[in-house]
């Protein structure tokens, strides 16, 4: 007899109904009709869903995702969805990460397109299933481009206003869709094949009800083929406003909300930088930025792994010739002190400049605040930022590599906001989360 995850693997190849027999679990709803409970918000504002007449109404601003609370292995998902304006985008994520990829609103996961009225040679409106931001799997047919994606074999979806039904089922790596009762796309090979569920609001209403979730057996999914867990990070910027942030009367002419991008251009005056209403104490921060200058040659120092900078035989400073796209950085506790560098600089990004160029400081502080290597993207690229500061102590990762770690800074304050820095340059931030810690 063939073991429970290969005969739910040949189920999903087959029509619908799907095998019974290997399902296991009671069908229980995954929306009460009544709140969001169970339910958390990932990267958007706090009415980019509600609930009104047991549906979920997404206003589809800003760009970004709600997830389940908890994560899921194996399990069957009935939805039904409606788009309110012709060619609306929305979709639904299956075995995702808690939080938004790098330069992204959207986290790493398998999606399941709900779109509506575009379709051309490599996309369809009619439940396209393909990986997005390091996600990876199988399309059960080839892709006409050679692309990680799926296209229906038909074109079953009705258009807005119209209600359309979707039943997926998610087991063992194989995704199938069945749109308004047919099976028509999927795949195998699915990594993560274990996470979160994931609706995603992509600037057009949509609604969605009737979801309800049946969980199968498990396969025994690894830490490598699970998407982290949920952290505690909560958003900082709502993709709409500047909720949550003491703005200025001069800010507003230079910092920009982008959806789920926050700019700003380099031509404010006075109080420049933007500063969070709330305290901080102890707490990791996940920062997305980039610089948006084109770059320029430019000969800067060449800084040592003690901080200091080097110099030439004759005793002057030691330059390098770079492309230089701009700088700025991020505040903490509200010390401009306490400012991790972002910039095109050979000593890399997460420098903390004022504490490494501080004469008096001990040589120990002034090394620690040095980054130990260079981990920053093109000029132009997305880089993120996870900033940890404990007491005195800091690490920053930049881009998955450790650049700072357990730094001291000799009298930083025991609480104060966050800021970002507004420089010179033209910059945008993105993927502002924090997480705190009991003091």
């Amino acid at each position: 007899m063939p073991s429970l995850h290969r005969l739910l693997a040949v189920c999903s190849l087959a029509a619908l109904p799907w095998c019974a027999s290997a399902a296991e679990g009671d069908w229980r709803p995954l929306f009460n009709g009544h709140d969001l409970s169970g339910w958390s918000n990932v990267n958007c504002a706090p009415n980019t869903f509600t609930v009104q007449d047991g549906m979920i109404i997404s206003t589809g601003v800003p760009t970004g995702v709600m997830r389940t609370d908890r994560q899921y292995e194996n399990f069957e998902l009935e939805l039904e969805w409606r788009h309110m304006r012709p060619s609306g985008n929305a979709g639904v994520f299956v075995w995702a990460a808690p939080i938004t990829a790098p330069g992204t609103p959207f986290a790493r996961a398998i999606e399941v397109q709900v779109l509506d009225g575009r379709n051309g040679d490599n996309y369809t409106s009619h439940g396209d299933v393909f990986s997005i931001h390091g996600a990876t799997f199988k399309p059960d047919r080839p892709h006409p481009g050679g692309w990680m994606r799926s296209l229906p074999s038909e074109r079953r979806a009705l258009a807005s206003p119209e209600w359309n039904h979707y039943r997926i089922l998610c087991s063992n790596g194989v995704v199938q869709l069945a749109v308004n009762g047919k099976v028509v796309s999927g795949g195998t090979e699915a990594r993560p094949r274990k996470g979160y569920i994931c609706l995603e609001s992509e600037g057009s209403p949509c609604h969605f009800r009737n979801l309800r979730l049946r969980e199968l057996p498990s396969t025994g999914a690894s830490p490598a083929e699970t998407a982290p867990l949920a952290e505690g990070f909560r958003p900082l910027y709502t993709g709409i406003d500047f909720s949550g942030w003491r703005v200025e009367p001069g800010h507003l002419a230079h910092w920009k909300t982008n959806d789920w991008r926050l700019g700003c251009n380099g031509k404010a005056q006075g109080d420049r930088h933007l500063w969070t209403e709330r305290d901080f104490g102890d707490f990791t921060l996940i920062a997305d930025w980039r610089l948006l200058r084109k770059p320029t040659p430019k000969q800067v120092p060449v800084v040592l792994p003690s901080g200091d900078e080097a110099k030439n035989e004759d005793g002057t400073v030691k330059l390098e010739a770079i492309l230089d796209a701009g700088e700025s950085g991020v505040y903490l506790r509200g010390s401009t002190q306490a400012a991790i560098q972002i910039g095109c600089r050979p000593v890399g990004s997460g420098d903390v400049a004022p504490y490494r160029t501080d004469r008096k400081a001990p040589a120990s502080v002034r090394a620690g605040v040095t980054p130990k290597l260079k981990a920053d993207s093109k000029p132009g690229e997305w880089n993120r930022f996870v900033i940890t500061l404990r007491g005195d102590r800091l690490t920053v990762v930049l881009n998955d590599k450790t650049v700072i770690e357990n730094a001291s800074l000799p009298g930083i304050p025991k609480r104060g906001p966050i800021g970002l820095q507004h420089a010179s340059e033209a910059m945008e931030f993105a993927n502002l989360f924090v997480k705190e810690y009991e003091p």
